[in-house]
């Protein structure tokens, strides 16, 4: 993937950049794969906001991604790579030898009319699925199971991937890009390669018109409040605030800590960041 840098043709376009969506060979996508997407908006199902400045954007649809991977042992072509507007990553379209159709991440790396396979020891290349047991050390990952059968969850956005570290027992260590290391069972399926689209984090936005696009709406500072809506906010004159930084409940928005998941604690080997 590469960066368009657009002519200054008004102040939005002078700093705007986009893809150039090079490795996309088809537009239109597959119509059996495609499943309706409801609109929340931020609402949970009492229409109470729980995630804030959500709403407007472009309409979209789902398409349906095989994160399982569960088809062990039938060779399928890369038929196309498409654009998925509810991800950062594209999607590789693939065509199995029974002539079922399924999506998959795009990895780096890999072209229409390559071949992929998932099973239990495949080529370690990129797009073959396979258990952590049977992949090479220092080998990069994606779409990497956190429970056996479970479907990927980990390293799915555009550029992603985490190296397998070590093997200790039952246990795979994985190294995040952030610098965590977690146990993962061996067990689990992970596919080889890094996901594509490596330069989405470069794009520029430009405008505030195109974060509207993608459903975001806009983001007003506690220091411009009234003390009634947030802590930092009131004061003659402008002011930084004065205080440590929180949201309008209080809570410390820099450096504090917000996990609770003890269950999983024990999973996490080296935390991304030092106590």
């Amino acid at each position: 993937m590469a960066i368009r840098n657009y002519k200054p043709t008004s102040p939005g376009r002078r700093d705007m950049s986009g893809s150039t969506f090079v490795e996309v060979t088809r537009t239109a996508p597959h119509k059996p794969l495609l499943a309706k997407k409801k609109r929340s908006s931020g609402r949970n199902n009492q229409g109470r906001i729980t995630m804030r400045r959500r709403g407007g954007g472009h309409k979209r649809q789902v398409r349906v991604v095989d994160f399982r991977r569960g088809k062990f042992d039938v060779p399928a072509r890369v038929e196309a790579v498409e654009y998925d507007p509810n991800r950062s990553a594209r999607l590789a379209l693939l065509c199995y030898a029974d002539g079922e159709r399924r999506y998959i991440l795009h990895p780096e790396g890999l072209k229409v009319g390559d071949r992929v396979v998932s099973g239990e020891r495949v080529e370690v290349r990129a797009g073959n699925a396979m258990r952590l047991a049977n992949i090479p050390l220092g080998t990069q990952v994606h779409n990497v199971e956190m429970a056996p059968g479970g479907g990927g969850k980990m390293a799915r956005a555009a550029g992603a991937a985490v190296q397998l570290m070590a093997k200790e027992g039952d246990f795979a260590l994985l190294r995040m890009r952030s610098g965590e290391v977690r146990k993962v069972r061996l067990e689990c399926l992970a596919t080889v390669g890094q996901v594509g689209n490596t330069d989405h984090a470069n794009r520029s936005i430009g405008k505030a018109g195109r974060s509207r696009w993608l459903g975001r709406r806009p983001k007003v500072r506690g220091v411009a409040m009234n003390p009634v809506d947030h802590p930092m906010g009131g004061g003659e004159g402008k002011t930084s605030g004065g205080g440590h930084p929180v949201s309008p409940w209080g809570q410390p928005a820099k450096g504090f800590r917000t996990r609770n998941n003890r269950r999983t604690d024990d999973m996490i080997v080296t935390r991304r960041k030092k106590k």
